[in-house]
This record gives C-alpha cells, structure tokens and sequence, in this order.
C-alpha cells in the first residue's frame, strides 16, 4: 500500500498538484485518470523519486519515506518497479540484457541465478524464447511485455506504470491490461497506472483517483464511475461519442 497526505508541488509559479491525498491499495490496480497537464505524471514522478515535493508525505507500507535514512532509501526504490509509456528499453541491448540490466546493477545473483529469473520474467509475459531479439525486432505489444517483464524482475512490491497503452491498438492494449492485472493479483502487488485510456480504465479500474488541476476531484472504481455526478468527471469521461452512449 502506497498512502500520499497533501502533496503540494510547484514548478516556478505553476502549481502542478494541490494538496493530493490518496490511499493506493496493494493488490489493486490503482488508475490516476486525467487530462494531459492535470498534474498525473508529476506524481508518479514524485512516487519513484525523480520529483521531490514542496509539502506532504508518502508512506510505504507504514513507513513515512522521508524519515528513513539513505540505505533504506535506496533498497525501497529497489522495491519499485518502473514500466515507462514507452517502454525505455535499452536498444543497444538484446531483450535478455534489458531484463537482466537490473540484476545485474542491483544484485550479487550469479550469471546462472540472473538467466533464470529472466527466463521466468519472460515465460510470465509470454515471450519466453524471444532472448537474442533486439528492441527493434519487436513489436509494439511486445516492447512492452519486455518492458513489463524488466520491471518486476527484481521482484518488486511497487509497480508503476505511465500510460502503458501509449501507441497500441485496441486489442493489445487489452491484453497489457490484463497482463498487468494479473502481475497485481498473482504477486499482491500495489500498482499504480496513470493513464488517460477510459478502455483502460473500465477493464482494470479498481481503485481510481480522479486529478484535475491538480487537484483530486473524484475517487471510485469502474463500476461508480459512469454514475458519477461529478462534471469535470463526466466531461473528461464522456469526451468521446462512445462513452456518451454508454452514458445515455
């Protein structure tokens, strides 16, 4: 479980998150649903490290990030596990040495330790035998099952992933859906996906928060959000002319 109390971050005079509370549940996908600028991707920057808030806290699994001293620090973003929108694979490196890269930057495993828990990341996203492919050999759906695949191979209890779907067509971004929820439930991890992907979002929303401007207006699941009453909600849910029939 990831908990953030009233996160405040500004770049110069644009005040990008206001006061953001949420609870992250583990063993939950959890969605940050918004419109581009709303604020989505500064969080998740802040969670991983690469932001640092004005005010506010994140806690871990009950323990307040702030206060734990640099060697905790740094096995806790060991524990996190990063799928970026798309995919950051390595291109000078083969699909095997792009998962492995962690182990190898993180972990005392021998050669034969490091290919076996490759080899099971691998077989877990159903590309096992894909080792010697290079990233540009690979498909869009399977950059990011390889992507997927390096970021839980250092078996980690935080999963974040930001706009997973980034490029794909309908039916793979289904599946990216369900394999991420899958990782969720089989290894109880606290994952959080930031997406603007409403199909997303009614396959896997389980626990949802809501940023506009900054600011969380609205908490649910898939199942409270098309009865919502919420305006800025429903604008940024029913934009397109699908989801208005849905609606109606």
């Amino acid at each position: 479980m990831i908990e953030i109390q009233n996160i405040d971050k500004h770049f110069g005079d644009n005040h990008v998150l206001k006061n953001v509370s949420f609870t992250f549940e583990k063993g939950k996908t959890n969605l940050i649903i918004g419109e581009s600028g709303s604020g989505k991707t500064t969080l998740i920057k802040i969670l991983i490290g690469l932001h640092t808030a004005e005010s506010g806290k994140i806690i871990f699994d009950g323990v307040d990030s702030s206060t734990i001293k640099t060697k905790a620090q740094r096995i806790l973003r060991q524990e996190i596990g990063m799928l970026f929108q798309g995919g950051a694979l390595y291109d000078y490196m083969t699909v095997e040495e792009n998962i492995m890269f962690p182990l190898s930057m993180f972990t005392d495993k021998t050669e034969e330790e490091k290919l076996e828990r490759v080899n099971f990341c691998l077989k877990r996203v159903n590309l096992e035998d894909k080792n010697d492919l290079m990233p540009s050999e690979l498909s869009g759906g399977m950059t990011k099952r390889v992507a997927i695949a390096r970021a839980i191979v250092m078996q980690p209890k935080y999963l974040l992933c930001d706009e997973p779907n980034s490029g794909l067509d309908p039916k793979t971004a289904i599946i990216i859906d369900n394999l991420i929820q899958e990782i969720t439930k089989e290894y109880n991890i606290t994952t959080i996906v930031n997406t603007h992907d409403m199909n997303s979002v009614m396959e896997i929303g389980e626990n949802i928060a809501f940023i506009n401007k900054g600011e969380i207006w609205w908490t649910g699941n898939k199942d409270s959000l098309l009865n919502s009453d919420n305006k800025e909600l429903n604008d940024f849910v029913f934009a397109s002319e699908l989801f208005k029939r849905l609606k109606s």
